[in-house]
């Protein structure tokens, strides 16, 4: 098991992007989502970018990640709205 940490920028994104929604359930069933796979197995959560960084999109939303293996942790260091309009 990993520990998530959120960026406090990606905690107020995730929030406007909420407050934002049409679908708030959709939002939050998202969010759900993506904590539960980062919690489990990052590594084969989304795709691979440069480093230790990984992207994922789970819509209505996506994330950009940092994961440390060593440490088991992972950092969510950007969220947005998926399709952007």
């Amino acid at each position: 098991m990993y520990v998530v940490m959120w960026a406090p920028s990606a905690e107020r994104d995730l929030a406007q992007i909420w407050n934002d929604a049409a679908d708030r359930p959709a939002v939050t069933h998202s969010a759900n989502e993506i904590d539960t796979a980062l919690t489990r197995d990052p590594l084969n959560f989304g795709e691979a970018r440069r480093g230790i960084t990984r992207v994922a999109f789970v819509k209505p939303l996506a994330v950009l990640f940092d994961v440390y293996e060593d440490r088991q942790k992972v950092w969510v260091w950007d969220i947005w709205g998926w399709p952007t309009k």
